[in-house]
């Protein structure tokens, strides 16, 4: 599938990661006290009123809470006004049946391999397990990312997916990572041109250089998860995005935004969700 995003062959690409939207079928529902619908739709509000530059939007799962054909659509209808595509995948929380119900949409696309423009290409795995809140990849998936890879030495690669491929330091969550990363790394090594990695899942940020690859994690348009918590526990962070450049020369530049301090908060009492 290729999307154009820029016309200039020497621009960067500049993107937007939404992730962990968590959103129900009603108006009313919460995840931890926190109203998924009102923090997404503020977090969209907060991007268009800051004017950011963007030419594509990336989610990486958990757009659901509630399994429910509606909590999709509302999903679709809430990004209407970035006017901007959508690269989206399931996470754990995610039911891929039904998100194929938002398809064929205008703005919504679910491929495994996009190229954008002569530089860069982005490569979507799916890493859900149905019924449970760990990830792998599976063999179908690595063989064709080794292939993809193998035949795209002049591309620059982003990969996307909804686990965390590197261990966050909080027990709670590292037991519920990429079960196969391993096997993906070995994949990933053999390719110099993989530049970077991004995932949702752990609603805190990661910035990390593994071996030449920078690993990216991202706040969740709801509720954060406190970093380096052994058992489950929330942090005070106001809900975020992430935005990125994409470089001709292979670069990546990013930084995370969030909405002000002090919104949206959860309920710290919660022992789990």
């Amino acid at each position: 599938m290729d999307i154009s995003l820029y016309s200039e062959p020497g621009e960067t690409v500049k993107l937007i990661q939404i992730t962990d939207t968590h959103l129900f079928s009603s108006d009313e529902g919460c995840l931890l006290s926190v109203n998924t619908a009102d923090s997404f739709k503020t977090v969209v509000e907060e991007i268009t009123r800051r004017n950011v530059e963007f030419q594509a939007i990336l989610a990486t799962g958990d757009i659901s809470q509630d399994h429910t054909d509606a909590s999709y659509q509302r999903f679709a209808d809430g990004i209407q006004g970035l006017k901007k595509p959508c690269l989206w995948l399931p996470g754990n929380h995610d039911e891929k049946s039904l998100m194929s119900h938002v398809l064929p949409s205008p703005q919504i696309f679910q491929p495994q391999h996009v190229c954008i423009g002569a530089h860069w290409q982005i490569v979507l795995l799916d890493s859900q397990v149905t019924g449970v809140p760990h990830g792998r990849i599976s063999d179908e998936q690595l063989a064709y990312l080794d292939d993809v890879l193998s035949g795209t030495a002049d591309k620059h690669t982003l990969v996307l997916l909804h686990h965390h491929p590197l261990l966050v330091g909080s027990a709670w969550l590292d037991q519920h990572s990429l079960k196969d990363r391993d096997q993906l790394w070995q994949v990933i090594h053999r390719y110099a041109h993989v530049r970077a990695i991004l995932c949702g899942h752990v609603h805190q940020v990661m910035e990390r250089d593994y071996y030449g690859v920078k690993v990216m994690s991202t706040p969740s348009t709801c509720v954060q998860f406190k970093p380096g918590s052994d058992e489950f526990s929330l942090d005070p962070l106001s809900p975020g995005w992430r935005e990125l450049e994409l470089h001709p020369d292979g670069r990546l530049t990013t930084r995370v935004s969030r909405l002000e301090n002090g919104l949206f908060l959860p309920d710290f009492s919660a022992n789990g969700y």
